[in-house]
Parts: C-alpha cells; structure tokens; sequence
C-alpha cells in the first residue's frame, strides 16, 4: 500500500481538503484507484454535535455517520462513497482504546499514548486503506490522509506520532508527505515571505516527519526565487514545491498541479514508475472551461441562519454550482441572513432589514437550507411566504422545508399560531413534530441519519419527474422533527401535495404546491449526493425553474455532453454551456436592477 499523508502548517484554513482531494483526481488520472482518509485531532466522537460556526457544515454518508465537510469534498472530486471508518477522530480513537482496556486485552499492561494510542491509529489507518473502491476487488492502490489542524497543535501529538511510526514501518518508498503551507506577502514589503513555512518544516521534522513535497499557498504565482530559498531551507527539491495561489474555482488545482508535474514528484516518491500512466484530465480540463466561460447569470437567494460562514452550507453551495454548469448558467449566489428579514430587525436595524430583503426579491430563485434552533425560523417563513406568493422557484431543504409547511398552514390554512414543536413545544397546531423514536436526552447519532428510501406518491409531481419517474429514490437524511402525520389530510386537502413518503406511508418525504410554477421541500438532503458528473434532481430543477427552462428537464433526467461540449438533457434538449438552452431564450438575473458584481459568484 503506498500512502500520501498531507499536513498544514503557518495557519489553519489553508485548503488541505482540497489539495488532498486534487491529489486524488490527478493520481486517478494516471490510472491509480484512489481511496481517502480524514483524521480530525479533536475529542468529539464526531462532527455530529458540532456547531457550523466552528468547522462548517456536518457532511453526512450514506451509512448514517455525521462527518467533516472534507469527506464531502472527497466524494464529490474522487465520485466515490466512504463511510464513517475514513474519518478518525481521537474520540474514536480513545473510546476504542478504552474499550479495550475495560475489557482487559491490554493484559494488565499500563495503557499510554506510545504504543497503545499510537498502535490504534496506525491499526486503523492500515484497516480502512485496505478496503475496496469502486466496487472492484482488491485494495487500492494509494491511500491519501489529510491530517486536521496544524502542525504542532497539542491535540495532533499522538496522530504525528502514529504517522511518523507508520512512515517508517512501510518504508520511504511507500509514503509521501505533503506539506500544505502559508508563503504570505506583507503589504509594506510587498514581497513572499518564506520564514513561516521554514519554521513550520522546522515543526514537523521535529516530531519525526520530513516532508517529500511542499504546496505553498499565496495569493499569487510562486515566484522561482521564493522556490530557491525554500527549497534551500527546507531541504526539499525546488522540483517538488508547487504553487497552490488563489483562483476563482477549486476545480483549477487538479489542472494547477498536472501542469507543474506534481504526479512526477509523487511517483518519483512512491516509485510508482511501472504502475502510473501519464494523467489525463480532459474531461476534467473541459468542465473548467465550460464553468470559467459562463456568462449567462442565474441568481439564487439561499435564506439561512450560519451565513457569516459561506462553509456553513458549502454542499448546499456546491450543488447548485454543479447544477447551474450543467444547465449553462453562470451561478450567483446571495446569502441572505434569515433573522435579517424579521421585523425585529426592522426596528433595530433598518439597513440591514433593507439590504436583506432586496437581495431575496432580486432572486431569481429562492433556498431554504438545513438547520436547528429557533433563532432565524420566522425570517424563514417570510421567504417561504414570498416565494409562493410570487412565484418565485422555491426549493426547502430539511428545515427549510418543515418551514415551508408551517407557512402554509398560517397562510392557506389560516392558522396563524401553527408551529414546529421544536420551536414552540406547546403550539395547538404542532405542524412539525419530535419523531417518536428520537434520544431526548442524547445528541449525539440520535437523529434520523444516511440514505433512506422516498417512494412517490404523486407520479406527475415534478419532483417525481426530475428524478426520472423512477417509483423510489434513496436520499442522505439528517433531521428529528418531522411533518405532523396527523395534520397530514388538513394540510392536503388546503392544496399541499405530499409526492414522496418513506416506506411506511406515515413519514413526509417531499411536499410540493401544485399551483405554484416550482415550490418543493424535501425532508433529506440531496446536496449531499451531488457530484460534478451526478446532478441532483431537484437542484437542476430550481436551476432550471429560475432560468424560465423548466420544462427542458421535465423528462426522465440524463445528463450527458456531446461531442461538442453541449449538455444534453433526458428528453433531447441541448444546453449550450456558453449561451443556455438551444434556439431558447435566456432569462438575465437584473429584477430590481441589482449589478452583476453583487452577491458571490460561486
């Protein structure tokens, strides 16, 4: 098995999830199978309980486990499925120690980080680097393993530690590492300066590992002198530190590292000679240019509670920007703070108020993301009620769509004190409702979590026409309050349509508005499942409901490119990545007269 292990140093933030993911693509473009671990040094059993101000949002897998957002990277750059053993926490690792120790297999030994710690670590990481990929037999080929937080940080000892013992049990032609580093540039010098990284390798080599290649990040191209002085201090060859700057989208540094030769250096490393085939990454190189010649604007307002944090709903971000290149369409994205649309803040801050409300009523579509807490919930249902009224496409996810539900029922049904019982526990109209078989007393793993199954119960909702008119679809959820079955018939006969359920007919899988043009809420999470190449369903819908091109989707979904780089829909219909739909009309994103550099463009 060969390994590549990537650190961080200087600061934390640095992008080694993508760095590592990049790595991935450019050695599977060489004809390598790929598989990745995260190890995260802290002593939370999971990112399960984790507020998203801290480590952004919680990336749930298909077997229920609640994990970092970098696995979510993993899985959308390498397009393959991983499971709650590819992120090791020290939680893990010291309940799994203590299980031991409680049941006596350490013999009376006294139970210490060396070797007891370690030795689960290092067991840990040979266990799930062995496990098969794509489907095929047999381990693969290379194992990357990102190491969380920075070199140096208290936390992160006892995982140096395994590393470097692992390093040196498999050998140097078995292991490369990879340091990602700061190389910043001070504004009254002007110059990169090249001392932080020095000293981070200083680190690193201290705690027994030597980094194979440096990735300096900066804000700019390396400059070859920076390289010389680096490769000089560090001790690595010039021909092994690359230039990690800043561009407008991640999906360049596969693309940044192939055209510096970073497969060179890694096989050079791993003496993967008689194994790695030369890369090739056209289709990856088009995808780029079709996303960087974009001009085309679709704006979508994603109304949320974390938007001080954009990595709050970095899936969320990232399937739209997927789906918005699938359908030829440049994405701007508007975070729009939900408290921001309350009245309160009206009184408090009128500006704020003001500003908020106008990115929503310039959208062109409008997303309701996940989240927990009542803090935010009423701003919601303002944008929840302002798309349906006007017709604005609409998609709720999670709570966004449990908050689509209570709207309703206040505004068609007429009952104004309707709530979630998460948010007021004693409401006489408890719309959303505690699952019965929810922990009231544990946090932890006690939601309703990984892929379920949702049949469709309406076969000509839109919903069910996205996904292809397919009877089930298997979705990630992450919820523990559901819709009301008991309201269930009141809220149905008012007009609200329930076009998918889970097995049992009872659990609200996705609501939609059949008056409306696009107005669907799922209770899972298709953000999670969106890849470059796999669109979700309902994402191209909004996408495309925004554009004014709905019925281009509306058939049984295939997304595939011809040969001239066109993405062609199920039913035939040929989008033009540069110019939008074929012999279409194109719908520009200037409602109220917003420019084109507000919002973020993704």
């Amino acid at each position: 098995m060969k390994y590549v292990l990537v650190t961080g140093g200087v600061v934390s933030g640095l992008g080694k999830g993508i760095t590592a993911s990049s790595i991935g693509v450019l050695l599977q473009s060489c004809g390598l199978r790929v598989t990745c671990i995260k190890i995260d040094p802290y002593l939370n059993y999971d990112a399960g309980t984790i507020s998203p101000y801290e480590h952004g949002e919680v990336f749930v897998l298909d077997d229920g486990s609640e994990v970092d957002l970098d696995l979510g990277n993993y899985e959308r750059f390498l397009g393959c499925t991983l499971t709650r053993d590819n992120n090791i926490t020290l939680g893990k690792i010291q309940q799994q120690v203590m299980d031991k120790e409680r049941r006596g297999d350490y013999l009376g030994t006294t139970v210490q980080i060396v070797p007891h710690v370690t030795d689960a670590i290092k067991e840990w990481v040979e266990r799930v680097a062995m496990v098969p990929v794509d489907g095929k037999e047999g381990p693969p080929d290379v194992c990357i393993i990102e190491l969380g937080g920075t070199i140096g940080d208290n936390e992160s000892r006892p995982f140096t530690d395994a590393l470097s013992q692992l390093s040196y049990s498999v050998g140097p032609e078995n292991f490369c590492l990879i340091h990602v580093t700061l190389v910043p540039v001070l504004s009254v010098v002007g110059e990169q300066k090249t001392k932080p990284t020095q000293q981070s390798v200083r680190d690193l080599r201290g705690l027994g590992l030597t980094p194979d290649i440096i990735a300096c990040r900066s804000t700019k191209v390396l400059e070859e002198n920076v390289k010389e002085k680096l490769s000089r201090f560090c001790h690595v060859p010039i021909q092994n530190i690359f230039s990690l700057h800043d561009v407008h989208n991640i999906w360049h540094i596969p693309l940044l590292l192939k055209n510096q030769k970073a497969h060179e250096a890694i096989s050079k490393v791993l003496n993967l000679a008689g194994i790695a085939k030369e890369p090739s990454l056209e289709k990856w190189a088009s995808m780029v240019e079709i996303s960087d010649n974009l001009h085309v604007q679709v704006r979508i307002a994603v109304v949320g509670k974390y938007t001080d944090l954009s990595d709050a709903y970095l899936s969320v971000l990232k399937a739209l920007m997927h789906a918005s290149v699938a359908f030829g369409k440049k994405l701007v994205v508007d975070l729009v703070p939900s408290p921001d649309l309350e009245k309160t803040t009206k009184k408090m801050n009128l500006s704020a108020y003001k500003t908020a409300w106008k990115l929503l009523k310039g959208a062109d579509g409008v997303l309701l993301p996940g989240g927990y807490g009542e803090r935010g919930v009423e701003g919601k249902i303002l944008a929840a009620k302002y798309a349906r009224e006007n017709n604005i496409p609409f998609l709720g996810i999670c709570l966004g769509m449990q908050v689509a539900v209570i709207e309703f029922a206040r505004s068609v049904i007429c009952l104004p004190d309707a709530n979630s019982t998460e948010f007021e526990p004693e409401t006489k109209h408890p719309c959303i409702v505690f699952m019965p078989e929810g922990s009231t007393t544990h946090m932890g793993g006690t939601m309703r979590l990984g892929s379920r199954r949702a049949y469709f119960h309406v076969k000509e909702s839109i919903s069910a026409r996205l996904y292809g008119n397919r009877e089930y679809v298997d979705e990630r959820h992450r919820h523990r309050y559901e819709v009301n079955p008991d309201m269930a018939l009141c809220l149905e006969m008012a007009g609200l349509s329930f076009a998918a359920k889970d097995e049992t007919g009872k659990r609200i899988e996705i609501i939609e508005v059949p008056s409306h043009p696009f107005y669907i809420g799922a209770q899972f999470h298709p953000e999670y499942k969106s890849r470059p190449g796999k669109i979700s369903p309902l994402f191209l819908g909004l996408i495309a409901a925004s554009c004014g091109e709905l019925d281009a989707v509306l058939s049984p979904v295939s997304i595939q490119q011809d040969n001239n780089q066109h993405v062609v829909l199920g039913n035939g219909t040929k989008v033009d990545p540069i110019n939008g739909l074929c012999n279409g009309t194109n719908k520009t994103s200037d409602r109220n007269g917003l420019s084109e550099n507000s919002g973020k463009a993704v």
